[in-house]
């Protein structure tokens, strides 16, 4: 029999785990984001601890799988490491699983942020203001300066 979300029992573990599962199955979570979504629908914090330590025994929460499809996804969708290793943190993901994570990319930055600069401008830039705006945009996707650079450098090299 299935609960609604009003009536769970705020102190139970089983009712916690059904939640976190629910949200589980539309995508990966970390643990402290799971956490955070099942104290924002009531429950309490002893229900909470038991309902993460249960998935974790299940292998439904992961925080390096977490890492791995977050890096992956973030990557596709043209980020760079900076904005990436700071959205894993915000997510509570400690800095040796980070480092994995966007070490098992094996991702070219340089030419990740080239491909940015591809889809995003037509032409390399013309001006200096355009260079700075290119720079700019590169630096708000989270590619470091010199990364930015180098890409801005091998765009305008080719187009020559």
């Amino acid at each position: 029999m299935s609960r609604s979300r009003s009536r769970a029992d705020p102190a139970d573990p089983e009712a916690a785990l059904d939640a976190g599962m629910r949200l589980l199955v539309r995508r990966e979570h970390s643990a402290q984001e799971l956490r955070r979504k099942l104290a924002e629908r009531g429950f309490q914090r002893d229900a909470i601890d038991a309902a993460l330590e249960r998935a974790r025994e299940l292998d439904y929460l992961s925080d390096p799988r977490y890492a791995d499809f977050m890096a992956r996804h973030r990557t596709e969708q043209g980020y760079g490491e900076q904005r990436i290793r700071a959205e894993l943190a915000h997510n509570g993901i400690g800095n040796d699983t980070v480092n994995a994570a966007l070490e098992a990319l094996e991702v070219d930055w340089v030419e990740q942020a080239r491909g940015q600069l591809e889809r995003h401008f037509r032409h390399p830039p013309g001006t200096r203001e355009d260079e700075a705006r290119h720079l700019r945009h590169l630096a708000g996707r989270g590619f470091p300066g010199d990364v930015a650079r180098r890409a801005l450098a091998s765009w305008k090299d080719d187009a020559r």
